[in-house]
């Protein structure tokens, strides 16, 4: 049990005992409702045991068992050995015996032990948990605290954890080639789905900066792996996509991240999160939203002669986090689900999440060089639907037509029209253009132009919007940066966009401190 002593949850080693087994008569087409009342119903963990289980009699020779273990005392690689346990106790009653199981040579507070010492105390600078400590403040400085995701819906002020999921499957002929691609890169196929994972953000528009969550078994003995017990670990795995690169490059810094990652997995992630200190919110996951797992522990297998047994599937509508997904090898496919947030995603949308990372799949086994821009994550019905539908009426089907275009043909139809009202200043469209022509001919005197980026430190006003035309009759591209961001993540975002230079207000000019060429 675990109780609270001066608010702050212990635990507390009973003495052996048998678990109560709750008995119920029901009949088949009661069993789903019944089974997810009983695995949904949660615990009292300070005055009960973290595991319940309920016999649920069908009839004379069928029946289903319901094992409900609490996460504070088992994980993934914990089903296995309970399997067994349970076998073992089925054979044993059924020879009316009671069971005998042979002595572990390690129990988990031995493990509890182990790792505190091995740990040692934050005090010490050089204790393991210290320079730990050391490197995850350096490699999550400056994490967003929220990535951009393709939601239908605005994420509510309280997460309510409902969930759905969408199967996902990679075939044989593509794992294949996901395997062939981690080997020459040196990595493994969890590094390679994790890129693809990345990439697919990116391209939906998550930004460059990409945590994604995961777990690592954390059994780091062989001792250890029969003991049923909460080992895992959560790791914050930071993916940068930034500069457009290939994806074999991508593949290549995820291996670099998680390598580091995996050599500094023993911090608990309770203790991160207080460490990084994100700014808190009851609407979402702390740094990370978007998760990734995959399922490599031992299978829990139920066998004995003159018995059959199978599971009972079972959808529970829970969701940890906005985005899950899980993944299991077996006979050389990858096959899984995809969790999401019901707050969040309609299923039509989690499912094109999973289409459009199948095709993202299958283009990077393709090609593992191709950029990640000019990677193609639509179908044909939604590249009609943008083309098409979306096109809207403002030119003939066929005649390419640019923005610069588009606004001097305005500027054409209205010039008096007022285009533009801000903070007093109303200009008409002839106006904008004017002021935008003067500052777009000195921009292309300094060189900017197709494929070059320009940074606009500007605050939202008429300047900004000036600004704006300008670039793009200049023929470049612009990089809004707003002037109250936080200083590393301007640098970021300069680092990242590489702009030939710099526009700015008088009023905002500081904030690019150090930047070369300015207008």
């Amino acid at each position: 049990m675990f109780p609270e002593v001066g608010g702050v949850a212990c635990q507390r080693v009973l003495d052996p005992a048998e678990p109560e087994l709750e008995q119920v008569h029901l009949g088949e087409a009661e069993l789903a409702d019944a089974l997810l009342a009983s695995v949904s119903r949660g615990f009292d963990l300070a005055v009960e045991p973290p595991l319940r289980a309920t016999l649920f009699t069908l009839g004379p020779d069928e029946h289903v068992i319901a094992l409900v273990l609490h996460h504070i005392a088992g994980d993934g690689w914990s089903m296995a050995p309970l399997a067994r346990d349970v076998i073992t106790a089925y054979e044993a009653r059924s020879r009316g015996c009671a069971p005998s199981w042979a002595p572990l040579p390690v129990q988990y507070a031995d493990y509890a032990l182990w790792q505190r010492e091995l740990l040692g105390e934050e005090s010490d600078p050089g204790s393991l948990v210290s320079r730990q400590v050391g490197f995850w403040r350096v490699a999550l400085a400056g994490l967003p605290d929220e990535i951009a995701l393709p939601a239908d819906r605005p994420r509510p002020a309280v997460a309510s954890y409902r969930g759905g999921s969408v199967p996902v499957s990679v075939g044989v002929e593509e794992v294949r080639r996901l395997r062939a691609l981690a080997r020459e890169a040196n990595a493994s196929l969890f590094m390679v789905v994790q890129a693809a994972l990345a990439a697919l953000l990116t391209r939906l528009g998550a930004g460059t900066d990409v945590p994604i969550g995961s777990v690592v078994a954390g059994r780091v003995d062989e001792a250890l792996d029969d003991l049923v017990g909460m080992f895992v670990n959560t790791l914050v795995l930071r993916t940068d996509t930034g500069g457009d690169p290939g994806f074999r490059e991508l593949v290549g810094r995820v291996r670099e991240v998680d390598l580091a990652a995996y050599a500094h997995q023993d911090l608990p992630f309770e203790r991160l999160v207080e460490i990084v200190s994100p700014a808190r919110s009851m609407a979402r996951h702390p740094l990370f939203q978007v998760a990734l797992t995959f399922q490599n522990n031992p299978a829990a297998k139920l066998e004995l002669d003159g018995l059959s047994v199978e599971p009972e599937p079972l959808e529970i509508g829970v969701a940890k986090f906005d985005l899950l997904m899980s993944l299991t090898e077996t006979a050389g496919e990858l096959t899984g689900s995809l969790e999401y947030a019901t707050d969040l995603f309609d299923p039509e949308t989690a499912e094109g999440l999973v289409s459009r990372f199948l095709r993202l799949i299958h283009a990077v086994t393709a090609d593992p060089d191709v950029s990640l821009s000019a990677i193609d994550i639509l179908d044909a019905r939604e590249r009609h639907t943008i083309l098409h539908e979306w096109s809207g009426t403002g030119s003939s089907p066929g005649v390419p037509s640019t923005i610069a275009e588009e606004f001097e043909a305005q500027v054409a139809r209205s010039p008096h029209a007022v285009a533009v009202v801000g903070s007093g200043v109303e200009l008409s469209y002839g106006e904008l253009d004017a002021r935008a022509g003067v500052l777009a001919r000195v921009l292309v005197g300094l060189g900017v132009g197709p494929e070059r980026f320009v940074a606009l430190v500007v605050p939202r006003s008429v300047e900004l919007v000036v600004a704006v035309v300008a670039v793009v009759k200049a023929g470049g591209a612009y990089v809004p940066i707003d002037p109250g961001y936080p200083a590393e993540r301007v640098g970021h975002m300069v680092r990242d966009a590489g702009p030939v230079l710099a526009v700015a207000v008088s009023e905002s000019e500081g904030v690019l401190a150090g930047f070369g060429r300015r207008v």
